[in-house]
């Protein structure tokens, strides 16, 4: 999905939210000042043409463990489950707000880290970006820039699948998502149903 298609539903949610449009570009600049590189290439390779299962962070994930195959694409501490099955993910899409000293690892040995800038995790950025030693990309709800994409989508999850599907993934599994839980407070019950209206705009 390119910006001008994206654009439109990024300013529902904006207004849906109470979200200050100007405090997410502001966070952009900041990643794409904070990023020493861009590994786009790397986490396309690891997409174009394959299988890929994106996995939420939702409980029903560790049922799901023996279904998790191909191409692997977690939604920040999903990648928590994973490893304590054994599985260290070709890619952890994270606002950071899950973040651990486990993510340094699994980057150090080759997981791409798709980290998110938005308005409400500018001292994150700060903290986490410059300690990975890995391949990091960078994502952005707003106006894309040269070094900070964006793929469409707004948690974690949905962001994960609207980028396997932009790379050019084959085929798109989902394990892991509960987007009908209504235990979860109000916000989050909000995030995950736009995500539901998100993930409806394409075809995994």
């Amino acid at each position: 999905m390119n910006f001008e298609e994206w654009e439109p539903i990024y300013q529902e949610i904006v207004e849906y939210f109470g979200f200050d449009r100007k405090e997410d570009e502001h966070a952009a600049d900041i990643l794409e000042d904070l990023l020493q590189r861009d590994d786009l290439d790397l986490l396309e390779e690891t997409c174009r043409g394959h299988d890929v299962c994106v996995c939420g962070n939702a409980p029903c994930l560790a049922k799901e463990i023996s279904l998790v195959k191909g191409t692997v694409f977690a939604a920040d501490a999903a990648s928590l489950v994973l490893l304590s099955h054994g599985i260290r993910p070709d890619a952890i899409f994270t606002d950071l707000d899950g973040a651990t000293d486990e993510y340094i690892e699994m980057n150090r040995e080759g997981t791409v880290l798709v980290v998110h800038a938005h308005g409400d995790n500018m001292p994150l950025l700060r903290h986490w970006v410059p300690r990975f030693p890995g391949p990091l990309v960078g994502t952005t709800q707003s106006r894309p820039l040269p070094h900070v994409h964006n793929f469409g989508g707004f948690t974690d999850g949905d962001r994960a699948v609207f980028a396997a599907h932009s790379l050019g993934a084959s085929r798109i599994r989902i394990l892991g998502f509960d987007l009908d839980d209504s235990r979860v407070d109000h916000m989050k019950r909000a995030k995950l149903l736009w995500a539901k209206k998100l993930l409806s705009l394409l075809d995994p």
